[in-house]
């Protein structure tokens, strides 16, 4: 099985080509500390004055500070990978007693050329799950039974024989579902029977978002794509900067009322109307790197979240920003490599960063409360080789999430397992072994989180 360590940073063509404050310390090694930047930032700009030798540390003015989160609240449905339009939904209450209930498998796992990347999705008493072939599969929430199973492959299309990636989103009974095989779809939610399906000029490894009639959803050549839900025809498009290198996770844009945020390979975060496409901003998350070359990948793979009048979105160059949704202006940002989507409650935002750091900073100001490192004590080590030359090394198990859960916080990663933080203090309160490597965010829907592994089991946590 490939490491999805690889998957995350695999580049897709063969060339590759913060606002400070004092949550941050300075990492030196000569143990000089650096004065910073003599300018100031003008309202609404943005100025670094993180070097990329400093790194995240909590804020002396936070210690011993408490915060508010939302009461968690039973969620009837989470019809789109978010859970919502616009990708937030606050403290669940899910998943209390942190015991497996079962696990069933729904189809192909990962192997050589095929990966299983589409979020789960629930809606109607269902859970939807697609593998590594593009199969759409609905199960039995309760039970894990199958209830059907539907393929994305149109049979007809000669140039893309294996194709990974997309997802699917629940509106009014209809499943819309995105695929690599170059389509949107359009399913019945009961049956599984196709309503519509329209072509699309490139591959899609993103999920759609539907809202207001519309589905959204970001092709592989950094084209926002919009269709009629009902119909299938295709609306206005948005083409943001092209990039030749990317990761191979995707994004799915956010929807608030006529304002549709969506994040691109090539790091923009582009905020535009829901009904024309008109473009009311622009940023750029992105930032150089003088210690990693990776930093070059631009991409926002996580989603962009909106709350209470903000965007939150983390890039894999290092950047984890809060932009006004209604202006554009930058309200503060720090140096994060993420690849999955933050998570806002309350007082604080969460980000888990690709190194294994989990995040809390305050919503309003990006200072940090705490930081919890869950590869702390990993050792790298070599497998294969003769003698100790050769051989592969072995990457830290990346994780995803966060799932805000019961007061839990839940994050699951290449380990196998499940992790439950405290959401006050960052301690972790228990582990739950999946047996199984994941990469992909849990949900949760009535009293259950369900989880999604490579190997394409999914498993059901009450």
């Amino acid at each position: 099985m490939i490491r999805r360590q690889t998957i995350l940073t695999a580049v897709l063509v063969a060339a590759l080509g913060a606002s400070g404050c004092s949550t941050v310390s300075n990492l030196n090694p000569f143990g000089k500390k650096d004065k910073g930047p003599a300018e100031l930032a003008g309202e609404g700009q943005r100025i670094s004055i993180i070097p990329p030798d400093q790194i995240l540390a909590p804020a002396e003015a936070l210690k011993g500070v408490d915060f508010a989160l939302p009461p968690a609240e039973a969620l009837a449905a989470w019809p789109l990978p978010g859970g919502t339009p616009e990708q937030s939904v606050g403290n669940v209450a899910a998943g209390a007693g942190l015991s497996v209930a079962w696990r069933k498998n729904f189809g192909q796992g990962e192997k050589r050329g095929r990966y299983v990347t589409a979020p789960p999705i629930a809606a109607d008493g269902k859970v939807f799950v697609m593998d590594a072939d593009g199969r759409v599969v609905a199960v039995d929430a309760q039970s894990g039974a199958q209830i059907w199973r539907t393929g994305t492959n149109p049979g007809d299309n000669k140039r893309d024989k294996l194709a990974f990636g997309g997802g699917m989103a629940y509106a009014d009974g209809k499943l819309y579902v995105s695929s690599g095989y170059r389509e949107v779809m359009q399913m019945d939610a009961r049956t599984g029977a196709v309503g519509w399906r329209t072509k699309t000029p490139e591959t899609i490894h993103g999920a759609p978002t539907v809202s207001g009639g519309r589905v959204f959803v970001v092709a592989l050549d950094n084209t926002l794509l919009t269709f009629d839900a009902a119909t299938g025809a295709a609306s206005w498009t948005y083409q943001a900067l092209s990039e030749s290198a990317r990761i191979l996770s995707a994004s799915s844009p956010a929807v608030s009322g006529d304002t549709v945020v969506a994040a691109f390979g090539s790091g923009e975060l582009v905020a535009l109307r829901a009904s024309n496409g008109n473009d009311l901003w622009n940023e750029a998350l992105s930032r150089a790197s003088r210690t990693s070359a990776l930093s070059e990948i631009r991409d926002i793979p996580g989603r962009p979240v909106i709350y209470q009048g903000d965007v939150f979105a983390v890039s894999h160059s290092g950047v984890f920003a809060a932009t006004d949704l209604r202006t554009g202006q930058a309200r503060w940002s720090l140096p994060v490599v993420g690849v999955s989507a933050p998570w806002p409650a309350g007082d604080v935002v969460y980000v888990v960063s690709k190194t294994g750091d989990v995040i809390c900073a305050s919503r309003e100001s990006g200072q940090i409360y705490w930081i919890r490192n869950l590869n702390e004590g990993f050792k790298a080590k070599k497998k294969g080789g003769v003698l100790g030359i050769g051989g592969q090394r072995q990457n830290r198990p990346v994780w995803s999430g966060p799932l805000l859960a019961s007061d839990k916080l839940l994050i699951v990663g290449q380990t196998g397992q499940l992790v439950a933080l405290n959401a006050k203090t960052g301690e972790i309160e228990k582990r739950v072994e999946l047996k199984g490597a994941s990469t992909l965010s849990p949900i949760a829907m009535g009293d259950t989180v369900y989880v999604v592994t490579e190997e394409a089991d999914l498993i059901a946590i009450r």
